[in-house]
């Protein structure tokens, strides 16, 4: 009996959620699995879509390669279906090209009622891919209320649902911006004890002095994110050379993305591992990066979600290819979609909530600096 009973709740899942999601291992042995479909699709209940503007406030002025900012525009999406409400957001630094009024518009074109089963995510996230070109935040912010309207109904969280250990999660880095050198050596003193690797965001001329300024009062591993910074390959394997000997793990983007050739070059001949960034949109762009990078960084608000960041995670890891999750500044409730597969990754930065003063859900906690997943179902979170 209890086989029988194991066999339906496998072949249910596996035949509502379509294919590409891994439940084996999640439904594998005696441990009670709780994947209770708390309804039943195919219902006449339609899904209702809604939205509103939300301005994330940051805790610090956030200065890159190539501007600063103290808020993020942002839109918090609603999905309501059959009493069940799934959170999605966009979130809109300036460099993804999108707006408050872009997302609203996009939203405002799309008709989630003429589907009546939320778990073909495989055709209604097609058909929000079709509405328009580009859109890849306005498209992430559907992806995500799906997925976590999904998981509450199949009553289970997409770590689950996906078949990964919720204890594999990496710690997350902690970013510290651009700044001058007390400002960088007050934000690394405030983070001391909390956090098991830093990130530092490099690419002007004051880079050596950025490292040296946080190795003078922490000791801890550091990601570096050059965020195009370097345009002469020689220079940029010097730096990374450098950087090694200062206890640096690996960087991101080193060079822009327009020297494919030169970035190869700087890969060919790092002791690092170099991550794709502003290289790295989507799915499709994958395959072509494979040889020219050590790894990935897939960010949803790039890749238009979650259902597009799994299929990346399963092509990078067929090319032999390193995988990171990273963020923007972002509310728990997108950061807790992204740490649903953070178990499967390499490294995660996944600090974007705790960058803000204004997040309104909670949901994914850094716990000694390790992600620490709930078991609430969905994406894991609740609204505050």
């Amino acid at each position: 009996m209890k086989q029988n009973r194991r066999q339906f709740l496998k072949t249910a899942a596996l035949g509502t959620l379509g294919t590409g999601l891994i439940l084996d291992s999640a439904l594998a042995g005696e441990k009670p699995v709780s994947f209770s479909v708390n309804r039943i699709a195919g219902r006449n209940a339609k899904m209702k879509l809604s939205f509103r503007p939300y301005e994330l406030k940051l805790r610090h002025v956030f200065t890159v390669a190539t501007y600063s900012r103290s808020t993020t525009p942002d839109v918090q999406v609603e999905i309501e279906y059959d009493g069940i409400i799934g959170y999605g957001e966009a979130s809109m630094p300036p460099y993804l090209g999108e707006s408050v009024e872009s997302v609203m518009s996009f939203l405002s074109k799309v008709d989630l009622e003429q589907f009546n089963d939320p778990f073909q995510l495989e055709d209604i996230l097609a058909y929000i891919d079709g509405v328009m070109p580009g859109n890849t935040a306005a498209k992430a912010s559907i992806d995500i209320a799906l997925h976590d309207l999904v998981g509450k109904l199949l009553n289970a969280p997409w770590y689950k649902i996906w078949g990964l250990d919720k204890e594999k999660t990496p710690s997350t880095t902690f970013t510290i911006g651009i700044d001058t050198p007390d400002v960088v050596r007050k934000k690394t003193e405030e983070v001391a004890g909390l956090y098991n690797i830093l990130k530092v965001k490099l690419g002007r001329e004051n880079d050596k002095e950025m490292i040296e300024t946080i190795r003078s009062v922490s000791n801890l591993p550091i990601a570096v994110d050059a965020n195009q910074g370097w345009t002469d390959k020689k220079y940029a394997l010097d730096m990374i050379l450098w950087l090694k000997e200062q206890g640096i793990v690996m960087v991101e983007q080193p060079m822009p993305k327009t020297q494919l050739d030169d970035i190869a070059w700087v890969t060919q001949h790092s002791p690092l591992p170099i991550f794709a960034d502003e290289s790295l949109q989507r799915l499709s762009d994958v395959a072509g990066l494979s040889g020219a990078f050590s790894g990935i960084n897939i960010k949803l608000m790039k890749c238009t979600g979650m259902r597009e960041a799994w299929k990346m995670v399963t092509l990078a890891r067929a090319l032999n290819m390193k995988v990171m999750v990273g963020c923007m500044t972002e509310t728990s409730c997108a950061i807790s979609a992204a740490a649903q597969f953070s178990p499967a990754v390499d490294f995660a930065d996944l600090d974007g909530a705790l960058l803000i003063g204004n997040d309104i859900f909670k949901g994914m906690e850094v716990v000694k600096g390790k992600i620490t997943l709930n078991d609430l179902p969905g994406i894991g979170i609740t609204k505050l």
